[in-house]
């Protein structure tokens, strides 16, 4: 980044990726920085990937993604639309497919900030 002196700075990145987009984070990570490269921009990504978690809608019970034990077809199939999980995943204390997707959907900058100057 540019300032008005003319001083280049490094940006600091941080962005925040949902289990269930199931992106491959070091793979995310070299794009970004061949895509900051080629616009001649300074930029230190941190990835940090959100666990998805879910909330039964009849009993209330919340539960974590990595306690299914799903086929790894039936994961990507979740990875690509997610509201199939509710044909795949019951809820683990009373049985039901009633739930919300609570964390670890999609992809966003959780932050953006200047780092050291160079």
């Amino acid at each position: 980044m540019t300032t008005e002196r003319g001083v280049r700075g490094l940006i600091d990145v941080t962005i925040r990726i949902g289990e269930l987009q199931q992106i491959d984070l070091e793979t995310f990570k070299f794009a970004l920085e061949q895509l900051s490269r080629q616009y001649s921009m300074h930029i230190k990504f941190e990835l940090k990937e959100e666990r998805a978690e879910f909330r039964c809608g009849v009993c209330g019970e919340v539960w974590s993604f990595e306690r299914e034990n799903l086929d790894p077809e039936i994961r990507e199939a979740i990875h690509v639309i997610p509201e199939v999980a509710h044909a795949f995943m019951r809820c683990p204390r009373c049985g039901s497919p009633d739930f919300e997707v609570i964390k670890g959907r999609g992809v966003w900058i959780e932050s953006i900030g200047e780092g050291i100057k160079c």
